[in-house]
């Protein structure tokens, strides 16, 4: 069958170039893949080959970062390494049938000037934020060239909107990221000491990028000792492998909390019970989730769980992040007012988080909006495969 080139920029645009690479896999394509920015892990885990070595920048990649970030960028020499990513991509595109973009304009540009055919997944832009899309330039032009054969978005509304706006047709057929939670439930471990069912699980997300994550954490700390501990709330932490226990104790010190066996504890506040690797679960299991988080709150949204956002100090996850999350993620998403770590902020979030509780218990009204967000604005389970199907059928056999 065709070899694939998948170009993705960014943690979640590898995530769904992995999932979307599996897929690919099962129309016995032969997939390879370059992520412009950071390690990829992604596609190591799901055993794709990687074209060259790559590294990875506390930043996560180029994007949407604050201006400190994009700062960090340059002093951290993310351009010249996007640069000598590009040049590598120049060199060996000519051994591939098809090339497919997970993500914005960076690698639209990149494929584009290897002169291959392209699918596209516009996973990084949605009408949603402003009503009608703003592609930058030379987005349009070149999506609207004759090398890009398919062009996939991320919502229905987006692909109503560039229909029309590049005269040329425009799929939605699912989120691939959507898909390892929509269709398997993951048990979520407790293998500390036995507590009482809890009445309510409130996740915490804190992202996924260090050492931004470090502070996030910190911060959900701080806003979680203003919670109830005699409501059966259960706090569930989900944690990315790569935070160890000495660090992990570090931070919960720093703000009063103590590591204890898989928990962490402290006077007068619900137990936090840590997951490391088990973001899926804590997501499934979570009737609200307090999130500083990209794509693991798109996928809460998708499970129809509504969304308490606690803005930081970046440099991804800052309040105007946060506001741009709100509008591309719905009126399921919440934030509460003040300045990012002020004592007013935090203590307005646990109580704006008490109140979608009772919402969640007893507003029928609140439960559907939930449900028709999550179809709106992510879509429906088997996205990957879908779009599998889709590219699979633009990539020419290759000759033996």
């Amino acid at each position: 069958m065709g070899r694939i080139l998948l170009l993705s920029n960014g943690h979640g645009e590898d995530l769904s170039g992995s999932l979307l690479g599996s897929a690919l896999r099962t129309f016995g394509h032969e997939v390879t893949a370059l992520p412009l920015a950071g390690l990829g892990r992604p596609y190591s885990q799901a055993k794709i080959h990687l074209l060259g070595s790559s590294h990875e920048f506390s930043t996560g990649g180029i994007g949407y970062t604050s201006l400190q970030g994009r700062l960090t960028e340059l002093f951290q020499g993310q351009i010249l390494y996007l640069l000598r990513r590009l040049l590598r991509l120049l060199r060996h595109a000519h051994r591939f049938d098809l090339i497919v973009v997970v993500g914005d304009v960076i690698p639209v540009i990149a494929a584009w000037l290897t002169r291959r055919p392209v699918a596209t997944y516009l996973v990084a832009y949605s009408s949603h934020y402003e009503g009608k899309l703003r592609l930058p330039w030379p987005c349009g032009p070149m999506l609207s060239g004759r090398h890009f054969l398919a062009i996939f978005s991320r919502d229905q509304l987006t692909a109503d909107d560039l229909s029309e706006q590049l005269a040329r047709p425009m799929q939605f057929l699912g989120n691939p990221f959507m898909d390892p939670v929509l269709t398997a439930t993951q048990p979520l471990a407790h293998a500390q000491k036995p507590m009482a069912r809890a009445q309510h699980r409130i996740g915490l997300l804190p992202g996924s990028r260090l050492p931004e994550l470090e502070a996030n954490l910190k911060l959900l700390l701080k806003m979680s000792t203003q919670l109830p501990d005699n409501m059966g709330i259960s706090l569930e932490l989900a944690l990315v492998s790569s935070l160890n226990d000495k660090s992990l104790k570090r931070c919960a010190n720093a703000v009063g909390w103590q590591h204890r066996e898989g928990r962490l504890e402290r006077q007068g506040s619900p137990e936090v019970q840590v997951h490391r690797g088990a973001f899926q679960a804590v997501l499934q299991h979570s009737d609200l989730v307090i999130s500083m988080a990209g794509t693991a709150a798109e996928q809460a949204v998708g499970l129809a769980k509504p969304v308490l956002q606690l803005p930081g100090q970046g440099p991804q996850f800052t309040a105007s992040f946060a506001e741009a999350q709100r509008r591309l993620l719905g009126p399921t998403v919440f934030c509460a007012p003040g300045d990012s770590g002020s004592r007013y902020n935090l203590s307005a979030s646990a109580q704006l988080a008490l109140q979608l509780l009772e919402r969640i218990d007893h507003d029928r009204d609140f439960q559907h909006q939930c449900q028709n967000e999550a179809l709106r604005r992510l879509g429906n389970s088997g996205g990957g495969l879908r779009m599998a199907s889709a590219i699979s059928d633009l990539c020419p056999s290759t000759a033996p």
